[in-house]
């Protein structure tokens, strides 16, 4: 099986499945979270960006060669836990494991960890 590309404005997502405890200590079961209409998760993968035209391009043919598309970055970036909402994400299969892929413009909130916590939590996740 190939390489995963993403494309465009999505975000590759890992869910995070089974009980959560809230902060005052309840335990909340995976099925009572499967009803919240936001769902968090880890994120892997995002794609490009967001598709914007070059304002560098000209096809006067004395101009240097350039793109007519470029990419616009996206905030969300691999180890970040996302806070997005469930009705826009896609779930599938891939090399066994469950991911979502939402949009960018569904995710509500990011938690960036520091940069070697990142490693860490990426190392557990591939490996």
């Amino acid at each position: 099986m190939g390489e995963l590309i993403l494309v465009g404005d999505r975000v590759l997502i890992q869910p995070l499945e089974g009980e959560q405890t809230t902060q005052s200590g309840l335990i909340l079961p995976a099925t009572a979270t499967d009803r919240e209409r936001v769902q968090t998760g880890r994120v892997i993968q995002v794609g490009p960006g967001y598709l914007m035209p070059n304002p560098r391009y000209s096809e006067e043919p004395w101009t240097q060669p350039r793109e007519s598309i470029r990419f616009l970055p996206m905030q969300a970036e691999p180890g970040d836990l996302a806070y997005f909402l469930r009705k826009e994400a896609f779930e599938f299969t891939y090399l066994g494991k469950s991911y979502l892929v939402v949009h960018h413009h569904a995710i509500l909130a990011l938690i960036r960890p520091d940069e070697k916590d990142v490693l860490q939590s990426l190392e557990g996740l591939l490996g």
